[in-house]
């Protein structure tokens, strides 16, 4: 099933669809603004002059061409917009670009309206904030908590309601701390599905373009939009989006309990209460060692990615030190005492840790963890700046090392009335599901957006439809959702359609050999079984990859579903069920593996 919620930005093309203007919207964008009266949100707006002007062009009546229409939107000050001066939050460094990132020129494009660019950490390099020569933007919820950081600035806009997403950055946390601390949604892209094209680099083999916004369906839709291959951008790659769709079965890691991090019983609870509202969606929650994943994220700042940070500003630094943040400049100058062989040291250990972690990935499909440990003060980040804002990034640092994707949701308020949320986490490609899952744990919340949105809707289930140009395959073995080889379609950014019984007329055995046990499906010339299958899409292309790795006496053939419909689908040679047990009464290989014990 996909899912469906009354989003915010379906909510204004409704709006717009009932006689409502573009122009109306962006109006009482500048005046909530003014409002709010929080300097440190924006380091610059567009005059409003010229925003009205941009939603006049759009015209009166809505354009089917441009999903975004008339959505307003902030982008973080550490990515380019034509005309606005980018300053990574240092005046010092400040200039003012000739054109935009790709990103925000696709956003543009697609009809969203920018307001203005919004404060962060320095440079980037921070989860709390405050790391900034500007105003500190007030936590959307609590003025006494941190924001987040970097990206704190786009993360109040969206808490406040000034704007319905913004862009923001992430290295190391940057898209999912501050989305946690303001009660809204964090994506964290699979890293390269955004050109960083036009981005002040923190550490470029790490960053990408994360997007904020009250709902998983808002974030998806500036996603889809965003996203897209740039091939002048050394670090984008082509990746498939997939879909917000639910499979049958999840298999769901959580940490095991000595990889519980918090540091409050009361964030524990919470996190806790969050995990009760996952969807059920397979079998119980599998514990997960999450070791190497903290020593992956302890290289972040401890070796070969501090002096990345280093050589992207290397110029500005050596030339005009002083011009940093005292405790961004303390962190990147650590950068000098590195040499060459400890950045190779560095990424020989990373890849020993991408070893390590790797297997997780064949016995789950996504990482249930805390997206902060516990909530952060102002007063905490002035006593301890640097080690309160290192425990903001537990469970947020090792993500883009290891080359996953992520989304932060928020979960139940706490029991002291604060936010709190969780982060998903999986291998990069599986935006999709994450979203799906992400989307049912938000709807089951029963929480608000930001600091005074609309309520949650529950997730309406929908039937899905494979995308455009897709090749439809049944699977009716190890490749069902939750099951060891599913990976294969999900990496390959394929998308779950339906539940669907075959045709009466098939018999599924139980193929001698192995471990494990493998699964033949054949169609007889009399009445047999229905046999339940699972149909998922993959593109040409992936669909040609992925019968290049079908082992004999296994086979594609088309298969006839009891909905009247043809597929693609598994298949097995006569000759290979000699010996094999007939298991056809179970109805389909998820009952008799569950019979198994």
């Amino acid at each position: 099933m996909s899912i469906s919620h009354d989003a915010e930005i379906s909510r204004l093309l409704t709006d717009y669809r009932h006689g409502n203007k573009p122009t109306d919207t962006i109006e009482a964008a500048f005046d909530a603004i003014e409002a709010t009266d929080d300097p440190g949100i924006f380091i610059s707006l567009v005059d409003r002059d010229d925003a009205l002007a941009q939603a006049r062009e759009l015209g009166g009546r809505i354009d089917p061409t441009k999903p975004l229409y008339g959505v307003p939107f902030a982008v973080k000050d550490n990515i380019d917009v034509a005309g606005l001066p980018t300053t990574a939050a240092c005046p010092d460094y400040a200039y003012t670009p000739t054109a935009s990132a790709p990103a925000v020129d696709r956003l543009v494009e697609a009809g969203a309206i920018l307001i203005g660019k919004t404060n962060l950490d320095q440079f980037a390099t921070g989860l709390v904030g405050t790391r900034t020569p500007y105003p500190v933007p007030r936590n959307a919820l609590d003025p006494s908590l941190v924001p987040g950081g970097s990206s704190s600035g786009s993360a109040v806009a969206v808490a406040r309601g000034l704007v319905s997403f913004a862009l923001g950055t992430d290295t190391a946390g940057s898209g999912r701390v501050p989305a946690a601390l303001n009660n809204i949604v964090g994506l964290k892209p699979s890293c390269g599905a955004l050109s960083t094209r036009g981005v002040v680099p923190a550490c470029r083999s790490l960053d990408c373009i994360s997007i904020f916004a009250g709902t998983v369906a808002d974030a998806w839709s500036a996603f889809s939009v965003a996203a897209g291959y740039d091939k002048d951008d050394p670090w984008s790659r082509p990746l498939p989006l997939g879909r917000p769709t639910l499979p049958p079965s999840v298999r769901i890691g959580v940490p095991d309990d000595k990889s519980r991090v918090f540091g409050s019983d009361t964030a524990a609870a919470a996190f806790d209460a969050a995990l009760d509202l996952l969807p059920d969606i397979g079998p119980s929650h599998r514990p997960v060692d999450l070791t190497p994943f903290f020593a992956t994220a302890a290289l972040l700042y401890e070796g070969a990615w501090v002096a990345e940070r280093y050589q992207a500003i290397r110029d500005f630094i050596e030339g005009r030190p002083d011009a940093l943040h005292p405790v961004t400049r303390q962190i990147i100058e650590g950068a000098t005492s590195l040499s060459a062989a400890d950045a190779f040291a560095g990424i020989y250990r990373l890849a020993e840790l991408k070893r390590a972690t790797a297997g997780i990935w064949n016995d789950i499909d996504v990482l249930v963890v805390p997206s902060i440990p516990d909530v952060c003060t102002l007063a905490d980040i002035e006593a301890h700046p640097i080690g309160a804002n290192a425990r903001l990034g537990t469970y947020t640092n090792f993500v883009n090392l290891l080359d996953l994707c992520a989304l932060a949701v928020p979960g139940p308020f706490r029991g002291d009335g604060l936010p709190s949320g969780v982060t998903l986490i999986a291998p990069a490609g599986r935006d999709g599901l994450l979203a799906a899952v992400g989307a049912a744990l938000h709807g089951a919340a029963g929480v608000r957006i930001g600091a005074n949105g609309f309520k949650i809707p529950a997730v309406a289930a929908q039937p899905a439809e494979a995308p455009p140009a897709s090749v439809e395959v049944a699977v009716v073995g190890a490749h069902l959702s939750g099951m060891a080889l599913n990976h294969q379609l999900t990496s390959r950014g394929g998308v779950f359609v339906r539940k669907a019984e075959t045709e009466p007329t098939y018999r599924l055995f139980a193929l001698p050999g192995g471990p494990p046990p493998r699964p033949g499906l054949m169609r007889t010339n009399q009445i047999g079984n229905a046999i339940e299958t699972e149909v998922w899409a993959l593109s040409r292309e992936a669909f040609g990859d992925f019968v290049t790795t079908i082992p004999s006496p296994l086979g594609i053939g088309t298969l006839n579903l009891g909905d009247g419909t043809t597929v693609k689908g598994f298949l097995c040679e006569a000759a290979a069920i000699d010996g094999a047990r007939d298991i056809s009464s179970f109805g389909g290989w998820r009952a008799y593996i569950a019979s198994l014990g």
